[in-house]
């Protein structure tokens, strides 16, 4: 039976998706990500990585129940390091907004920095936590940095795992604010 409710839940996607309003940007089907490469500028989907985000965003809450990566979703996807685009690797982020095709994400971490916050300030990183949530198996609690914002390309995101509830996105937002 285990069959039977994978293809009602499927077919409940796909009305879903159906009956959900369009908006004038398409948006791109993920697919299955490759291996991110240990050369170049991979994004972990074959695309090259155009560099993180500088300037204002604007910052979206849109998460729908779908496949979909939306913002104000917590999507796991490659994330390439600060000083070296050319490697990264697969970790939690929330989704805040658009750059044209590339969606905008916060990279997550369950490790605690509000007991080095004066340090991590030092070195020009802030974060926000978000609290627990089905993004980290071991039921961590989980922290956004702020003041790093990425491209994410949509054929990246391995699996969306859950949407913030509006209130925690509010706070990232204005973490996002304060120290952009």
């Amino acid at each position: 039976m285990a069959g039977t409710s994978d293809l009602i839940k499927a077919i409940g996607q796909a009305i879903i998706e159906a009956l959900r309003p369009r908006s004038s940007a398409r948006r791109p089907t993920p697919r299955k990500p490759s291996t991110p490469r240990s050369t170049g500028t991979g994004t972990g989907s074959g695309r090259d990585y155009p560099g993180d985000f500088r300037g204002p965003p604007v910052l979206t809450y849109d998460p729908h129940p779908v496949s979909l990566p939306d913002p104000g979703e917590v999507v796991w996807t490659w994330v390439p390091y600060e000083e070296d685009h050319s490697r990264g690797k697969d970790r939690p982020v929330l989704i805040i907004g658009r750059d044209g095709d590339w969606l905008l994400g916060l990279p997550m971490t369950s490790k605690d920095h509000d007991r080095d916050a004066a340090q991590e300030a030092s070195e020009g990183r802030y974060w926000v936590e978000v609290g627990r949530g089905p993004w980290d198996s071991s039921d961590r609690v989980s922290e956004v940095r702020v003041n790093r914002i990425i491209r994410v390309d949509p054929n990246g995101v391995r699996r969306v795992s859950a949407a913030l509830d509006k209130a925690r996105f509010d706070r990232v937002a204005d973490g996002v604010r304060r120290h952009r």
